[in-house]
């Protein structure tokens, strides 16, 4: 039996890129379907949820990262898995990527791009995606951070932290190397697979959200910047 194509949501509302990202995927085998607001982003993502979702931020109605956001708590509240979510953002700056991160969006492409670069992007996340469909059942602690990967629950101390699927994916590879320094290219290597086209920054601006929701209640650093290096998990007293 052939293996149906992965559906993928494309929310914007400009026409120029709407049409081509949607001819493209198409192209490639994909069920792609387009909407233009987000309200009819939503309608669509509540009875027809896809495997991926593309969203521009700036759509009409409701922007991409409200979208985001109600998307993020409806799976916490059902217990659902991720969502695979792109963001499209006009703005390259430092604000608007942890905007979108911080809302639950795996990645971000800044307009203009190619074709080429977000086939690549939607392919990764696809494939992340599905190699999270076996659960786990190891729960993975370090200081006073516990990961249930069975659950996707991560907690500090009493509190529950609420993570994006990438910045849980971010952690986990931290709870599974605990002190050790992990360099730039192999978190990225392993997070974000081989084949990731984006700015290197992004590795940088993740860490940084991670930080912020294990800091939350005014928590000690555990995530640890090895200058010219990468990044150590190491105890709140061993920086």
């Amino acid at each position: 039996m052939l293996k149906a194509p992965a559906s993928i949501l494309i929310a914007e509302d400009e026409p120029a890129i709407s049409g081509f990202v949607r001819r493209g995927l198409m192209f490639e085998g994909f069920d792609a379907r387009l909407v233009e607001s987000g309200k009819d982003a939503l309608e669509v993502l509540r009875d027809h949820r896809p495997d991926l979702a593309i969203l521009d931020i700036m759509l009409p109605g409701v922007d991409g990262i409200e979208i985001a956001r109600r998307v993020r708590s409806a799976e916490e509240a059902e217990g659902t898995r991720p969502l695979p979510i792109l963001m499209l953002t006009a703005k390259d700056t430092v604000a608007d990527r942890v905007a979108g991160l911080e809302a639950g969006a795996d990645d971000y492409l800044v307009k203009p791009f190619a074709f080429e670069e977000l086939l690549a992007r939607v392919r990764a996340l696809l494939r992340r995606a599905g190699s999270q469909a076996v659960p786990e059942s190891a729960l993975l602690t370090f200081s006073d951070i516990a990961l249930d990967p069975g659950t996707r629950i991560v907690r500090r101390g009493e509190r529950s932290v609420p993570l994006t699927p990438r910045e849980y994916d971010l952690l986990k590879l931290f709870l599974t190397n605990p002190r050790q320094v992990l360099p730039r290219q192999t978190i990225m290597s392993r997070v974000w697979g081989d084949d990731f086209y984006g700015d290197w920054n992004v590795l940088e601006v993740y860490v940084g959200s991670l930080r912020k929701a294990l800091e939350a209640s005014g928590e000690q650093r555990v995530i640890h910047t090895v200058r010219g290096v990468g990044y150590a998990l190491r105890e709140p007293d061993a920086a």
